[in-house]
């Protein structure tokens, strides 16, 4: 659910915001509407590098009950980072570094659960994708702890470019998957690293499997085959900080 204090719907308002350079997470655009102006604004935000989705009526209803014209867009509480930047400042540190890469996480209670673990375990950056996951909303905040505001999240148009990256820089990825006989616990976690983590249904995508230096997975004694994402998150995580101390 999106937190309606960070929503700004309407033609005017959203193209006023944009104007005055408000950082916007994401932007609901009405699937079918014919309109000109809002044709416009659309061109406008992809000009800004500004997500932009195209939804049904209903989608735009659930998420103000104010009068929309077609067009809600949820801002963002914080800024993003450069990939590049943050990349760059890790390497020069004298630490290994540790990047987090989240592949289509949806549910906005995972995704700031797992922004405070990885403030609270050292990571350099989370990477995230342009569309297709958890908006960085008030409701992000607050299950973050306010960590959102303590770690630098970058937006990539696809986390395929971002894997290429991280390896091209020297950065081994670790994927979590069930889909390895290699478990965390036998990789050397003390190289620079990023950890791939996948969405809660369908986990790490298999083009992005497909890409990845290292496949682990985390032993299941139990009858479920699967744990709660930042749960598993936490588990890599804090293996990475064990190995490093």
């Amino acid at each position: 659910m999106t937190d309606k204090t960070n929503t700004i719907f309407g033609i005017y308002p959203v193209k006023e915001a944009l104007a005055s350079q408000v950082v916007f997470d994401k932007v609901f655009v009405q699937k079918g509407i014919d309109s000109d102006k809002i044709e416009s604004l659309v061109k406008d935000l992809e000009k800004a590098n500004v997500p932009v989705n195209i939804v049904p009526f209903e989608k735009l209803n659930r998420l103000t009950r104010g009068n929309h014209q077609g067009v809600v867009a949820v801002t963002s509480p914080v800024s993003f980072h450069s990939l590049e930047a943050v990349v760059e400042k890790a390497l020069k540190s004298d630490k290994a570094p540790l990047f987090l890469i989240l592949d289509q996480i949806t549910d906005v209670r995972n995704f700031g659960a797992i922004l405070r673990t990885a403030e609270c375990t050292g990571v350099n950056a989370v990477i995230i994708q342009k569309s297709g996951g958890a908006p960085v909303s008030g409701d992000t905040v607050k299950t973050s702890a306010g960590a959102i505001f303590k770690i630098p999240i970058c937006k990539v148009e696809h986390i395929k470019d971002a894997i290429f990256y991280l390896q091209g820089s020297g950065i081994t990825t670790v994927a979590a998957t069930e889909k390895t006989n290699s478990e965390i616990y036998s990789l050397d976690l003390k190289t620079p690293l990023a950890i791939i983590m996948g969405s809660e249904g369908k986990g790490v995508s298999k083009s992005v499997l497909s890409l990845v230096d290292q496949r682990a997975s985390l032993p299941l004694l139990g009858e479920i085959n699967s744990l709660n994402v930042s749960v598993a998150c936490g588990a890599f995580l804090y293996e990475v900080v064990r190995q490093r101390r």
